[in-house]
């Protein structure tokens, strides 16, 4: 009955239009409250609320969110699709192509989605106008590739992830999210090619050696940060949150002093706006955890491993339908509030199946990111959307190839382990 009032209220709660973050408490506190008083059922919220933000690996969330704000702000996301467009642009379709990679590059500098949609998409859009590509394609292509920061690290995504799992690795949970990310973008690129033999566009003019050379050494520093937080993830230098903190640095002084597009009056603006996303996010976070542990309380999660059994014993069925459960979840629920109540849920079935907590939460990540840039709750597709002025209605069409993309490449994920687990394991992150 516990779990019939948690779910059902949380439903209704949406459907009034009360933000999902007050839905989750309120649904929390009410299936509390029908075994414990009130008091008692506030403070064992407040108690989870407060303890699971109260952790190290969540302070790289502010950072991360910083440093993709002042690149966004600081001329790097212009200098990275100039390179892009001097590499590939003059190719049938180039313009196409470069809106993925552009994605991608900043995506794995920045890791929002919502900053790669916003800062390539505002550029790329009159660019892809004057090349003759529709605004909805665009719009459609932007939303879609701009996902991919959430599984090229940084992300953050897979640092709630490592929270809500209880002690992942985020260093091996980010190096895993290279080659799935990659197939993603190859998967759009694909897309896209398709796309432009049925559409042609206007044809660009090729780029000579001289323009590419300086297009790489403007964004050569760029580049750079990807190598420095990661790399030094990797060789032991520092932890992800610490990583947060270099990035922060590194884009300050890129932008202020290098490429000179960012001036000092303009940080408390950025500032104001990446604690604003912080709040946001952390409320979420706390009250997930809430309802997660009401979830754990209630050994929902073993009675959803029983009920899985108990429609197959078949390890490749019960992980389709762990995708489907995700994918409808993903187009009704934003990523964070996803990732930490369904977590504990899904992980230990999957466990279970014997598939490792890294691969699972590659999985999940890049199943929910889907949900980012589908209706009616995805939060990249309504940024795109109004980024390139733009109907939603309109964006739909032109979002089917690009979803088949990414599903594939989701079923290719979670079919073939190697694809997520090779480079984890060669570093020695993970057995």
């Amino acid at each position: 009955m516990t779990e019939l009032m948690l779910f059902l209220s949380f439903f209704v709660f949406l459907i009034l239009g009360i933000p999902i973050a007050i839905s989750i408490g309120l649904a929390t506190l009410l299936a509390m409250m029908m075994s414990i008083d009130f008091l008692p059922a506030v403070t064992t919220i407040a108690q989870r609320l407060a303890g699971g933000i109260n952790s190290f690996a969540l302070l790289a969330i502010p950072l991360f969110v910083l440093s993709g704000l002042i690149m966004g702000r600081g001329g790097i996301a212009q200098r990275l699709i100039y390179f892009s467009r001097s590499l590939i642009g003059a190719v049938p379709g180039g313009l196409a192509f470069v809106n993925v990679i552009a994605c991608v590059l900043f995506g794995s500098i920045s890791g929002s989605a919502v900053a790669s949609t916003t800062a390539i998409g505002s550029v790329m859009a009159p660019a892809m106008d004057e090349d003759k590509y529709k605004r909805e394609f665009t719009a459609a292509l932007t939303a879609s590739a701009s996902t991919t920061g959430l599984i090229i690290p940084p992300s953050n995504a897979l640092i709630v992830f490592a929270l809500a799992s209880g002690g992942v690795s985020i260093s091996a949970l980010f190096v895993a999210g290279y080659i799935p990310g990659l197939l993603v973008a190859l998967g759009l690129i694909l897309a896209s090619w398709i796309y432009v033999r049925q559409h042609p566009t206007k044809a660009a003019s090729p780029t000579s050696l001289e323009t590419l050379f300086h297009a790489l050494l403007a964004a050569l520093p760029s580049l750079a940060l990807i190598l420095i937080v990661i790399g030094g993830i990797i060789a032991g230098l520092f932890t992800a949150t610490e990583a947060g903190g270099v990035a922060v640095a590194y884009a300050l002084a890129l932008s202020i002093l290098v490429y000179r597009e960012l001036t000092i009056s303009e940080l408390p603006e950025l500032f104001l706006d990446a604690a604003k996303t912080t709040a946001a996010v952390m409320i979420l976070v706390g009250t997930s955890i809430a309802m997660s542990w009401l979830l754990a309380y209630q050994s929902i999660p073993i009675h959803v491993a029983i009920f899985l059994g108990s429609l197959s014993e078949n390890p490749l069925v019960i992980l389709l339908l762990i995708n489907i459960t995700l994918l409808i979840v993903g187009s009704f629920m934003d990523m964070t509030p996803a990732v930490m109540i369904f977590t504990p849920i899904f992980l230990p079935v999957a466990v279970e199946l014997g598939m490792s907590p890294v691969h699972f939460g590659i999985m999940m990540v890049l199943n929910l990111s889907i949900g980012l840039c589908t209706p009616p709750v995805g939060s990249v597709l309504f940024v795109s959307s109004a980024v390139m002025e733009t109907p939603l209605q309109k964006l739909i069409k032109p979002l089917m190839p690009m979803y088949l993309a990414m599903i594939a490449v989701l079923a290719v994920v979670t079919y073939l382990p190697a694809v997520s687990m090779a480079l984890p394991r060669f570093l020695g992150l993970t057995s």
